[in-house]
């Protein structure tokens, strides 16, 4: 509810209207107060008003339309300074308000607004009769809108109406021209369904036919290609089989000729020895030398006897490796383990290995050092020194094994001296040809 005060003619500060501004009348207010605006100084405004005062009217009545509304309603001085800029616009109207006599011909919404602004006597009555009026304005618009589309709507009906008969007959007598399409062609279709039965019972037969050809077609191929898999499988097991044997006769050839040609040059490199330690004579032997006699020098065998070496006397390794075509097999782990336990794996086999290449540089002979792959967690980075041969032991296979397998690969009668501890290994290759050897003897002699 909105209270007015005011001044004028007939002062109507104790009216009060008891509802909403009109929309309308609410429009020309803003549209008075926003005229009236450009005429009061910036001092004069409301102070929410201030930044709209070099506003155009038009911008002025988009933006600030509410402000202004609410500074006319609760700012009585500033609707004064606005009604007074208002009689000075329109004084005709202004005066027939203060009469009481608003002209006629006027716009109601025009003179209510200007009653809400200069607040007359009975202006509150002018404020509803204004928005009855609108209301009964746009009522009678929107009955003259209704009653407008009414009778479009019927025009539309009715012409709706004609164009759908038209249609009507013209679909009645397409449908009756398709339905004699649809006879003809169920007929034809009769006969065509007629032709496709006995296509598809022909069709049929052919099908049996050549399904009986293909499954004979495919017994005779797959019963082709068995005897040809079967034939194909006894060649390669013919041809596997002749390859083994030639291979078996290459390598057995092959093992058998080293095995010779070794022994041999073991042979003639002991009778070269013996001849060089005998110190023979290019002559033959004399008969008065094959009489048994002590001579002057001579060695008896009681002086041989004491020329006997102890089992753990290193010289014993030296007459050893001293026989022609010699082979030292070393039990790695064996003999470092016996010699200096407490250094790492790496360092053991580094010190050992550095001095066995001393020792075949030193006697010539062949040496082979075996460790136990086992242990090992990757593959060992290791270059061979100079004159040994470095083995480990596959998986599943133990260094004594390995060991074993080089006894037996060597020809009986080459001289092959194994260095290990192990009772067993000892025992195992002395039964194959091979001499052992004392772990602490080799390390006495490599130190």
């Amino acid at each position: 509810m909105v209270e007015s005060s005011g001044g004028g003619p007939g002062d109507g500060a104790a009216e009060v209207l008891d509802r909403p501004l009109p929309e309308g009348v609410r429009k020309r207010v803003v549209q008075i107060v926003s005229d009236g605006f450009g005429g009061l100084t910036v001092a004069e405004l409301p102070a929410q008003l201030r930044q709209y005062a070099r506003f155009a009217p038009n911008r002025r009545v988009k933006f600030a339309g509410n402000a202004m509304a609410a500074a006319v309603e609760s700012d009585t001085l500033f609707r004064q300074r606005i009604g007074e800029r208002f009689r000075e616009a329109h004084p005709e109207l202004a005066g027939a308000l203060d009469t009481g006599a608003p002209p006629p011909a006027a716009d109601p919404l025009d003179v209510a607004a200007a009653a809400y602004v200069l607040r007359p006597t009975g202006w509150v009555k002018l404020v509803a009769a204004a928005g009855e009026e609108a209301l009964r304005a746009d009522a009678e618009r929107a009955d003259e809108e209704s009653r407008a589309e009414l009778e479009r709507l019927r025009e539309q009906l009715a012409e709706a109406r004609g164009h759908t008969k038209a249609e009507t007959e013209r679909l009645r007598a397409e449908l009756e021209s398709a339905r004699k399409d649809a006879d003809s062609l169920h007929r034809k279709l009769r006969a065509a369904l007629s032709d496709v039965k006995r296509g598809e019972a022909a069709l049929r037969k052919l099908h049996a036919e050549m399904e009986t050809l293909r499954a004979e077609g495919h017994a005779q191929v797959s019963a082709a290609e068995s005897e040809t898999r079967r034939l194909k499988a006894r060649l390669g097991e013919a041809e596997a089989a002749l390859e083994a044997t030639r291979r078996a006769a290459r390598e057995g050839r092959s093992v058998e000729d080293m095995r010779v040609r070794l022994l041999l040059d073991t042979v003639l490199d002991a009778a070269q020895g013996l001849r060089r330690e005998l110190a023979l004579p290019p002559i033959s032997v004399r008969p008065a030398e094959t009489v048994d006699a002590v001579e002057p020098g001579r060695m008896t065998p009681k002086d041989i006897a004491a020329r006997a070496l102890s089992e753990n006397d290193p010289a014993i390794l030296d007459q050893l490796l001293a026989l022609p075509q010699a082979h030292l097999v070393v039990d790695g782990y064996n003999v470092t383990k016996t010699g200096y336990p407490q250094m790492p794996l790496e360092k053991q086999r580094l010190r050992l290995l550095g001095q066995l290449s001393q020792l075949a540089a030193q006697t010539g002979a062949e040496v082979t050092c075996v460790f136990d792959g086992a242990e090992l967690a990757a593959p060992v980075l290791l270059a061979p020194p100079r004159g040994v041969r470095v083995l480990f032991s596959k998986p599943g296979v133990t260094a004594d094994e390995l060991i074993r397998q080089l006894v037996r690969a060597e020809p009986p009668g080459r001289p092959v001296i194994v260095a290990s501890t192990d009772r067993e290994v000892a025992d195992g290759i002395a039964k194959a040809g091979a001499r052992p050897v004392a772990s602490a003897v080799l390390l006495k002699r490599l130190s």
